[in-house]
């Protein structure tokens, strides 16, 4: 299911939309406080958090999906945003050293396609990080936020779809606990909601934010042959012929 730009760039413009982007940069910083001369990549609608790297990486660019459209980015600034088919990436091969996956991995028909690609252009020492939505988090229940859209994920599901695409999670972390309300008093407690939340290890939080790395030596199941046994033949006793006497064959010629 995919969500058009509009509404998501909508959403992001409105006070709960800006929450979410504090909460959610909030926690990518706290994995990843620096982009120092590296590559990063965004893939999906990763405008909003990846100003946090424009500054200091090599470069920094945003692909957004055909299904989703485009919208120009950075705003005032040559563009570094572009459409792209998301199982085939216009990069080659372990190009990247930071890809952030933010409104991707829910919305895509093939999110094991997509990773694999992900897999493809990311460099052997570089790291993948995806925002997904927690299914059993309040933003998933609702439609009036792009959490609520597509599916969501939970930890287990999350960490089986990574392994069998070539990642290894190596860090977690969550945001959004505050409930999606537009209320005033909610929003401006926002951020004492997330340290009380994350205190007592909720299982509520809004969205997964997991790292991973790239393996790149995969393990090759070992097949073994299976030997075709052959039944062993159960002995038959075959009696002995009777010798004939030599004096019997004379007297009988």
């Amino acid at each position: 299911m995919s969500i058009d730009v509009i509404d998501l760039r909508n959403f992001y413009s409105q006070r709960l939309g800006g929450v979410a982007r504090r909460l959610i940069s909030r926690g990518i910083k706290r994995h990843w406080p620096h982009a120092e001369s590296l590559r990063v990549a965004g893939l999906g609608y990763p405008t909003p958090y990846l100003g946090l790297f424009r500054e200091d990486a090599e470069r920094c660019i945003a692909l957004m999906p055909a299904a989703q459209g485009v919208m120009k980015w950075p705003t005032e600034r040559p563009t570094l945003s572009t459409l792209v088919d998301e199982y085939a990436l216009p990069l080659p091969d372990a190009a990247i050293d930071r890809i952030l996956l933010v409104h991707a991995l829910e919305i895509s028909d093939d999110p094991e396609g997509l990773l694999r690609e992900v897999w493809r252009v990311l460099a052997p020492s570089g790291r993948m990080m995806a925002v997904v939505p927690n299914r059993r988090g309040v933003w998933t229940r609702t439609d009036n936020t792009p959490f609520g859209h597509g599916r969501p994920y939970s930890r287990s599901q999350i960490t089986q779809l990574l392994r069998q695409t070539w990642f290894t999670p190596t860090a977690w972390g969550e945001a959004l606990f505050v409930p999606p309300i537009e209320g005033g008093w909610i929003l401006r407690s926002a951020m004492a909601w997330e340290r009380m939340s994350a205190a007592v290890s909720s299982p509520f939080a809004g969205v997964h934010i997991v790292e991973a790395t790239k393996q790149v030596y995969r393990p090759i199941p070992a097949h073994r042959e299976r030997t075709r046994l052959i039944p062993a033949m159960p002995p038959v006793l075959v009696p002995t012929p009777t010798p004939t006497r030599r004096d019997d064959v004379s007297t009988a010629g």
